[in-house]
């Protein structure tokens, strides 16, 4: 699976319709934030405003702790803005840290980009211009402390570089952001909206940097990428701190729940946030299987075929489902194996 949350792979193979599954492929939020029963009329009928765009980027400024020097664009989605990168960072090669979300290290190759992925980005050191880090990183969930960035965005400076952050995941523990601690380092920091406040249909998500960076994606982008309806429950959203708050604690209570399921069926935890968790079991391929012919969709890794990740279910019942699937597959395992 290159990506989570396309179930039409999942019933090409194994049926049923899209209601039947349990999609825990995904990083995404199953609460998702309380969209308006109405939203203004102007927000679908009139091209988005400048001064609903200028609201926005004041909220997520607030809400991401964005120093005021720094600038800042709003995307529909951080995958959009990927392949604008190579285009506004020095040329030269790409050292990411991983392994991580794969769309990363795509974008830099198409770009004509030449790529190398390295485990510890801090003891070997990047050998390039440009390096990229995912904190918390996806699928582990690993956090890079703050300070260590600013350290590693020190070194590339020396030799003319950026340092790339992608954040998407860190509503969960906005206190580890990199952003409040940012003052002159060549740092590019993307933030996704849609996965914490579980609407990522709405796409939606923003660069923080230097502002003749972040001004040239805007630029790039042009005028109306965002849409009317992103733009006002974004800023609702984003300054709605009550519910954010909230929002975390239930979620740490679920993943709680969801690794105790996963450690009382045999998996070992490699990490995670508290959107998804990272398992490993040595029959995690037939397990995948099994899963799936019970309609739960769960994401797999071709380069760690002991990998299985899980997002939220999102209810007592979709969590007493996935509890009863794993029982059924590993009984039918035992059943099936010689005396």
């Amino acid at each position: 699976m290159k990506h989570g949350g396309d179930l039409f792979q999942a019933m090409a193979t194994y049926g049923g319709a899209e209601d039947d599954w349990l999609d825990l492929s995904t990083g995404i939020n199953p609460h998702a934030y309380p969209v308006p029963a109405s939203l203004p009329a102007s927000s679908w009928t009139r091209l988005p405003a400048q001064t609903a765009h200028k609201c926005l980027l004041d909220a997520a400024r607030a809400a991401y702790q964005v120093p005021e020097h720094l600038g800042l664009a709003a995307a529909p989605g951080t995958q959009v803005i990927l392949p604008y990168l190579p285009a506004l960072l020095p040329a030269g090669s790409v050292t990411i840290a991983g392994p991580t979300y794969s769309s990363h290290g795509d974008a830099w190759r198409v770009a004509g980009r030449q790529v190398s992925e390295i485990s510890d980005i801090f003891r070997e050191g990047p050998q390039s211009r440009i390096a990229l880090i995912v904190s918390p990183n996806n699928p582990d969930g690993r956090w890079h402390e703050p300070q260590a960035l600013l350290h590693l965005a020190r070194d590339m400076q020396q030799r003319g570089g950026f340092l790339v952050v992608d954040e998407a995941f860190a509503d969960v523990t906005p206190s580890r952001s990199l952003l409040p601690h940012l003052t002159e380092e060549p740092v590019l920091v993307l933030r996704s909206f849609g996965k914490f406040f579980g609407l990522a249909g709405l796409r939606l998500g923003f660069l923080a940097g230097p502002r003749h960076m972040t001004d040239a994606l805007a630029q790039r982008l042009e005028s109306w990428s965002v849409s009317g309806p992103a733009l006002e429950i974004g800023a609702l959203a984003l300054r709605d701190l009550d519910w954010q708050a909230a929002m975390r604690k239930k979620l740490t209570q679920e993943m709680t729940a969801l690794e105790d399921i996963l450690k009382a069926s045999g998996f070992d935890l490699r990490g995670g946030t508290s959107l998804y968790t990272l398992a490993e079991h040595p029959d995690a391929a037939r397990l995948h299987q099994a899963l799936a012919r019970r309609h739960i969709w769960v994401r797999a890794f071709d380069y760690a075929p002991t990998w299985l990740r899980f997002g939220l279910p999102g209810s007592p019942e979709a969590l007493a489902r996935l509890r009863q699937a794993l029982k059924e597959a590993k009984a039918s395992h035992a059943e099936a194996e010689p005396c």
